[in-house]
């Protein structure tokens, strides 16, 4: 528990009471406690991070009852709008390398670390009672934890100076919102719909959900924080236990679902969704070649197209949660 000192008070409280029959009123807690993150000042702390903000707060049910579902469409202007696209033919293609794929800028992840040895090298089997307390002193993150800035920095796999913005990367899809004129709440799970082809019989599509500041004397470029991400192999589109390879040019519809997070997306800022193939090291290497999963013999670049158009029209579901003027 070290290292969670919320965890471990709700923890303690509950094997108190049911345990040790100490009255501290635990079982008429609210059933569901959420941290709703976002309403910082956006500057920098005295230790160099960005105030996010954030608080706790108690909900009654999982998901929440008054959250309404909004539906954004994508565009071939990389927009995010409520107005459903009219063209009935329209779509994105970007060139998916393996051997080039995009860098894992932070993300939900814990512990994908190297042991970095010490200078001469281990002369003896450490002993420190805990594997926390070797990592501490030896471990090194490969990936940053959490929310990071989606630029390239030094510490990322693959990236020379000059460091950019992912979004700049070709295979780098970016859609997003215009600046929010009202504070928006995000709060459960977010839904990705698109409708995909390729050249490769499999391929991977992630989807990346981001919360762009705008730029301010901390940060004169702007924020881009990541919020959730995740991946689909589309050979597992229909089914996890029943692949199911490509025909190389044909559309399919494909539904990608991100972790659950909670988020205030303040006035001023942007909600932002990056479409790509690759997110590596966090997330494996698609080869592109329909080989047995981690025995590939070869790679190929995929040419990958996100469809727009009125019959396919890709989209982001957010579930909104209503200001209390609204409820």
């Amino acid at each position: 528990m070290w290292g969670y000192p919320k965890h471990s008070e709700i923890r303690l409280r509950w094997f108190d009471h049911w345990l040790r029959d100490i009255n501290n009123d635990v079982e008429n807690d609210s059933p569901v406690e959420i941290f709703v993150m976002g309403g910082g000042s956006g500057r920098k702390t005295t230790n160099g991070h960005l105030d996010h903000g954030g608080q706790w707060r108690n909900e009654s049910e999982w998901p929440l009852a008054r959250t309404k579902h909004q539906k954004l469409f994508l565009t071939s202007e990389l927009g995010l709008t409520e107005k459903k696209p009219q063209s009935d033919k329209n779509s994105i293609t970007f060139v998916y390398d393996p051997d080039n794929p995009v860098p894992s800028a932070g993300g939900g992840l814990a512990h994908l670390t190297e042991v970095v040895p010490p200078p001469g090298g281990f002369t003896k089997v450490p002993s420190f009672g805990t594997r926390s307390a070797f990592y501490a002193r030896y471990g090194q993150h490969i990936v940053k934890w959490g929310p990071v800035d989606q630029v390239e920095t030094e510490w990322m796999l693959g990236v020379n100076p000059p460091y950019h913005p992912l979004d700049k990367r070709p295979d780098v899809l970016v859609f997003q919102t215009g600046i929010l004129d009202e504070d928006t709440e995000l709060t459960g799970q977010v839904t990705v719909k698109l409708w995909i082809s390729s050249t490769a019989i499999d391929t991977d599509f992630t989807a990346k959900l981001i919360d762009v500041y705008p730029p301010n004397e901390s940060y004169p470029d702007g924020y881009r924080m990541n919020l959730s991400d995740t991946i689909l192999r589309c050979r597992y589109r229909n089914s996890w236990s029943e692949p199911e390879m490509m025909v190389p040019g044909q559309i399919y519809p494909i539904t990608i679902i991100l972790h659950a997070t909670s988020n205030l997306f303040k006035t001023g800022h942007r909600i932002r969704l990056d479409i790509s193939s690759s997110n590596f090291p966090r997330l494996d290497v698609n080869p592109n070649t329909g080989e047995p999963m981690g025995r590939h013999t070869h790679k190929v670049k995929a040419h990958n197209t996100v469809h727009l158009d009125s019959t396919r029209p890709s989209h982001l579901i957010l579930p909104i949660i209503p200001r209390e003027s609204e409820k």
